[in-house]
């Protein structure tokens, strides 16, 4: 079967373009160009995952973006505009999985999207085989894909549960970033990416909200390290 892909963006040519390279590529595409319009379709068809323009006339893509993490998972790749550092990395703290900026290669969007799927299909492949991994006071279930400190529940995304549970897989050591981008985003880490950096800081914060010290360090010029309760 076809993975679904919904792009929303208000650039009719692109989608077309967008549109006509991932079909060859074996993806089933459809384009909205008004985010409004793409919430209400969203609430009548699920999509396998979603190209979200950030910068959509009306109602802007990170609110679109806002709007849809209060009730749907399904994942999301922004295109933001090129130096706009500030929107992919309130992107990400809103929920997103990845981003490009604009213009894209349609080549490198395909591959994108390809490893947010497998990140998403390993995840559920993952349900009929329930294992834990623990460091300290966090545990983490790859079946059902929660992660808790001490008795406390933490809501992360399918990213930021990958992220952690490779730290606390290798807890006590450092983990370098391309290790993180290969393994847990299923990318190579690039160049000026700081996707790894905004998944972690939000991993600590929902930590320190259950109640946990400061478990993932930053190791500087190395990576991050996951270090056991003291």
């Amino acid at each position: 079967m076809k993975n679904s892909v919904l792009i929303i963006d208000d650039d009719k040519e692109l989608c077309e373009l967008l549109t006509q390279y991932l079909q060859l590529q074996g993806f089933s595409v459809e384009s909205t160009h008004d985010g409004a319009q793409a919430l209400r379709q969203l609430q009548r068809k699920q999509y396998d995952v979603l190209v979200l323009d950030i910068m959509l006339p009306g109602m802007h893509g990170l609110d679109v973006l806002r709007e849809l993490r209060e009730s749907n998972n399904t994942p999301v790749l922004m295109l933001t505009a090129r130096g706009e550092d500030t929107d992919r990395i309130v992107g990400l703290e809103l929920g997103a999985d990845d981003y490009l900026p604009k213009p894209c290669n349609p080549r490198e969007l395909a591959a994108r999207l390809r490893a947010i799927l497998r990140r998403a299909n390993n995840a559920a492949g993952q349900g009929s085989k329930p294992t834990e991994v623990t460091a300290g006071d966090t545990t983490l279930n790859s079946g059902s894909r929660t992660a808790v400190y001490r008795d406390r529940a933490l809501s992360l995304t399918s990213a930021e549960f990958n992220l952690l549970k490779l730290l606390v897989e290798r807890a006590g050591q450092v983990v370098d970033k391309e290790t993180l981008s290969q393994e847990a985003l299923g990318r190579p880490l690039t160049a000026y990416d700081r996707s790894i950096d905004v998944h972690v800081s939000k991993i600590r914060r929902k930590l320190s909200a259950a109640g946990a010290g400061e478990l993932i360090l930053n190791v500087r010029g190395l990576g991050y390290q996951f270090a056991l309760d003291e």
